[in-house]
């Protein structure tokens, strides 16, 4: 059974750091690209980021430069690190895989950026 659990999230002010992490279990986590997704309130999911097996990353671009992907495969984990954040990263942040060619989603950790 896959099993994904973020962690992480929080209030911060404009201009601050946050670092989500999502440990999986129930795969093989060092085979699959792992992604991170958002969703605001009133707005539907969006992409943020995408870490290959192979270390291979990629970003929307309203968080290039600012936000980080990486996992630890000895850890199972993945992890996002958010920097310079800005009222607009406000949403629910979640971890995905696809697995057997089904999405597979956390519960989401909550991210706040607000003065």
């Amino acid at each position: 059974q896959v099993q994904l659990v973020e962690s992480g999230g929080g209030l911060v002010q404009p201009g601050g750091s946050l670092r989500l992490s999502c440990a999986a279990s129930g795969i093989t986590f060092s085979f699959y690209t792992m992604g991170w997704y958002r969703q605001a309130p009133g707005k539907q999911r969006e992409y943020v980021a995408s870490i290959t097996s192979g270390d291979t990353t990629n970003y929307v671009d309203s968080v290039k430069g600012r936000f980080t992907i990486s996992r630890d495969n000895t850890k199972n984990t993945l992890y996002l690190q958010m920097n310079s954040l800005k009222p607009e990263d406000t949403a629910v942040y979640y971890c995905n895989v696809n697995w057997r060619a089904l999405p597979y989603w956390g519960r989401g950790t909550q991210v706040t950026v607000s003065s």
